[in-house]
């Protein structure tokens, strides 16, 4: 940590420079409140109005308050402590938010991991974060997670306890360990809340630290921009540990604004339509690739899809071309969302021009962000011109979390963080994403790691070399394509699923296509040129 930064608890977290964070509580973006406050103000003023409705469940403010709190007394009892961490890889169910306010409550810090993660993921993240504790469901949409459990606490023996919704099996069971209310101590506001997970760009996902200060601000301004109030019944399509359904505004937007979250268990429009008619949704977000499976479901679909306002799209660049099909074919208004979990979030306004929704990605959430577009010498470029955006600002993380060597090349000295993304700024602020410098996938706003990909393919002895290229597709934005040499017969793709599965990979970072060559063109240093590869394999 360098000197005169902002203190924080959780070692390994890198804070604000004390000048920025004083910036920033006097300007009124940091009010010294934590995320389980969030919900017990809403539990005091509107008890009785429905928080959370999941399948047949419908529990009350006053009741997610209240399960909140006893499931934060029985994990003190269990030893959890503040600064803990928990890896919560749970899908969208109630559980989910009884759980995350537990643990914001008792100063313990969720590691926010996603139900397609496998062991390979889940394993490495338990390591880098010294997790204590492991949260999973019995089943999800036909995959056991108990079997996952036991492989990853063999190969992390710091993981003490594991935690189950639903049956437990010789684990922990969640229900069965609501406690007594009693008397918490309130975290520490500036400190780290909660560790989201980066794309991953070169290998394993890093750990974003986000602390209440700058979370609630996340939260609560997107609410504001995107219009959320007492009337708004959101619904979680995406997975709900990811950053975009989580606080963009998300359910914890929704939560402040007092209103409805709806669980959805996955996307599908033949689960999701059906939900929004039955339960009057006005709210939600999807990634680019989904937006256009629901667009061609409205050919076929009956639903009454009348409530729904707003649709959110983010994750990755949206094409015009089906963005202009949204309001017609959905009734609904759209807007744009760019942002990451490091922190810059740009949306476009509900007034906009539609020439801006249509065309551009948002314009940032806070007048404190800073932004910067460079050139590779880190110039800036003239402007309207194309180039890397930097960012710095009052939600914007300082630090990957024990990440050191990593932090000294994605941020400047002076704390702009390098976000990778290649974009222009139009006079009204407003961003057209042109692009990523990273080699990293943006499969339907997954990001698939090149790197961690080929170090698994390699492992194959079948194989001689491999080069993971994304190429264009019209539903995904793009597809990978493993380009293999093999030693002697090649492997199949088949061969090479099953042998990156085995490994512990996850299934969205499991090759789209596999393409047999006997050489790849190369750079004059000796390195493969993927731009050169990416152009003959569509040739």
């Amino acid at each position: 940590m360098l000197d005169g930064m902002h203190d924080a608890t959780l070692d390994g977290f890198t804070g604000w420079p004390q000048e920025f964070a004083d910036r920033y509580r006097r300007r009124g973006y940091w009010r010294g409140r934590t995320l389980g406050a969030l919900l017990r103000q809403r539990a005091t003023t509107t008890p009785e109005a429905l928080a959370v409705v999941d399948g047949p469940r419908r529990w009350t403010y006053r009741e997610l308050d209240e399960r909140a709190d006893r499931l934060a007394s029985g994990l003190r009892e269990l030893g959890l402590e503040p600064g803990d961490r928990v890896v919560v890889q749970l899908p969208n169910c109630a559980e989910f938010l009884q759980l995350a306010f537990a643990l914001f409550r008792i100063g313990a810090v969720p590691v926010m991991t996603l139900p397609a993660h496998r062991e390979a993921e889940i394993a490495h993240l338990a390591t880098l974060s010294d997790a204590v504790a492991y949260v999973i469901p019995d089943t999800h949409l036909g995959f056991d997670y108990r079997p996952l459990a036991r492989s990853v606490r063999e190969r992390v023996p710091g993981l003490r306890h594991v935690l189950v919704v639903g049956d437990a099996q010789e684990f922990t069971g969640l229900a069965g360990l609501e406690g007594k209310p009693g008397p918490l101590p309130e975290p520490d506001h500036s400190a780290a809340a909660l560790l989201l997970l980066s794309g991953g760009t070169t290998g394993a996902p890093k750990l974003i630290p986000r602390t209440h200060d700058d979370y609630l601000y996340n939260a609560t301004a997107s609410a504001a921009v995107t219009g959320l109030d007492a009337a708004t019944r959101y619904l979680v399509a995406l997975p709900v540990a990811h950053n975009f359904p989580l606080a963009c505004p998300g359910v914890l937007g929704t939560l402040y604004a007092g209103g409805t979250v709806v669980m959805c268990p996955t996307p599908s429009p033949d689960i999701a339509f059906p939900l929004i008619a039955r339960e009057r949704i006005t709210v939600t977000a999807l990634v680019p690739s989904l937006a256009l499976l629901w667009l061609e479901a409205t050919e076929w679909a009956a639903d009454d899809l009348g409530s729904l306002q707003l649709l959110q799209v983010g994750g990755s660049r949206l094409q015009p071309e089906t963005a202009r099909r949204i309001t017609p074919a959905l009734g609904c208004r759209l807007q744009q969302v760019f942002g990451m979990a490091e922190g810059l979030l740009n949306y476009t306004r509900l007034d906009d021009p539609e020439e801006l929704i249509l065309h551009t990605q948002g314009r940032p959430l806070a007048e404190d962000d800073e932004l910067r577009i460079v050139d590779a010498q880190d110039r800036e470029v003239p402007d309207g011109e194309t180039g890397e955006l930097l960012v710095r600002g009052p939600y914007t993380l300082r630090g990957y979390y024990r990440a050191p060597e990593h932090n000294a090349k994605a941020f400047t000295e002076d704390g702009y963080y390098r976000s990778g993304d290649l974009v222009r700024q139009l006079p009204s602020g407003h961003l057209v994403v042109a692009g990523r410098l990273k080699d990293v996938i943006n499969r339907a706003g997954e990001k698939v790691p090149v790197q961690e990909v080929e170090n698994h393919l390699l492992a194959h002895p079948a194989l001689h070399d491999v080069a993971v290229i994304g190429l264009p597709d019209a539903q995904l934005g793009e597809r990978s394509c493993a380009c293999v040499i093999a030693r002697g017969t090649p492997p199949s793709r088949a061969d090479l699923t099953a042998h990156l599965t085995q490994r512990g990979l996850a299934a969205y970072k499991l090759p789209d296509d596999v393409r047999v060559l006997t050489s790849f063109p190369r750079t004059a240093l000796g390195k493969v040129d993927k731009g050169a590869l990416i152009r003959e394999v569509t040739s």
